[in-house]
């Protein structure tokens, strides 16, 4: 919980130029991490199990050709985008540490507000995506196990808050995630790798996959808005100078390293479930993608579960 955003405390912002910074009031740890857990932090927000989603909600509406460009453009804006919000982090002799210092210090007091209501308003529309997509994955394990379903998405979706919260008693802030974040790596793995070759091996025995974008004009009109609010959420988060304040000195070459690890490798497991899925299943591709596979039902319990999971630990990123 941060307590105050007036700049009181002096702290040596780059130890081989010697030079004092200003760093607002905040609960937060700050120069904590190396550039590589704040790659990891990113990392864990862009292969979340969001991921499941995109062959469906923005490969289906936009095909092969706009998908893949969509993709690749986004991923560059998105990087180029977020660097230059990284090396405006030190300006004026003080460290921005939150978005609304920012706006704040370049636009003036209102910016200031509005900057803290939207980023608020965005953080919350995010988490409560997370919630639902973690009532979807115990949903999509339970459906495996029954036929009765007696138990719908939003009994599910309560029992994934709840779990959610418990999760955040013990996170105050973003530097105590350090070890959850090698195991919400491992559980990306755990889901991303089976919904992979799942698919692989249903798109290999596949007769006949159709490509064509569905719906009637005003369908794909409406898709097609969604597929690009997709592409712009997919790459991007509403933290990045609060995960850039935690990173050690000097901040904004770490910082850039971290995104840079995010758009290459961090983004390679990401790229692999999209197209696979797509190529698998075409534009019946469901936008959770597990729904889709055919496969052992231990392979697909796990892969849920670890989805719902991941989840847990990606909402507080």
């Amino acid at each position: 919980m941060e307590l105050d955003s007036s700049p009181t405390k002096i702290h040596n912002a780059a130890d081989d130029e010697h030079l004092s910074v200003q760093v607002p009031e905040t609960a937060h740890q700050i120069s904590q991490d190396t550039w590589l857990q704040a790659g990891f932090v990113l990392t864990t927000g862009l292969n979340s199990a969001y991921a499941l989603g995109y062959a469906g909600s923005i490969m289906v509406p936009l095909g092969w050709i706009g998908g893949v460009l969509g993709l690749f453009l986004a991923a560059a804006f998105s990087l180029y985008a977020n660097i230059l919000v990284a090396k405006l982090h030190e300006v004026g002799g003080k460290r921005h540490i939150r978005y609304r210092d920012l706006a704040g210090h370049i636009y003036g007091k209102k910016a200031y507000s509005l900057t803290w209501g939207l980023q608020y308003i965005n953080l919350f529309m995010i988490n409560i995506g997370y919630v639902i997509l973690a009532g979807q994955s115990l949903k999509a394990t339970y459906v495996i196990y029954t036929d009765s379903h007696s138990l719908k998405l939003p009994h599910f979706i309560a029992m994934g808050g709840f779990i959610c919260a418990i999760f955040a008693s013990g996170v105050p802030h973003l530097s105590a995630l350090r070890v959850w974040l090698g195991v919400s790596a491992v559980l990306s793995l755990l889901y991303i790798i089976p919904a992979c070759v799942l698919s692989l091996r249903d798109g290999i025995n596949a007769p006949h996959k159709d490509y064509n974008i569905p719906g009637d004009k005003v369908t794909k009109i409406f898709t097609t808005v969604g597929a690009l609010a997709n592409l712009v959420f997919a790459y991007n988060t509403g933290m990045l100078p609060e995960i850039q304040a935690t990173v050690k000195q000097p901040v904004v070459t770490n910082m850039i390293k971290g995104l840079y690890f995010q758009f290459t490798l961090g983004g390679l497991p990401m790229y692999a479930v999209i197209f696979i899925g797509y190529w698998a299943y075409g534009s019946t591709t469901s936008p959770y993608l597990l729904n889709s596979v055919s496969g052992p039902v231990w392979v697909k319990t796990v892969a849920n579960l670890a989805a719902f999971l991941q989840t847990v630990i990606a909402l507080h990123v």
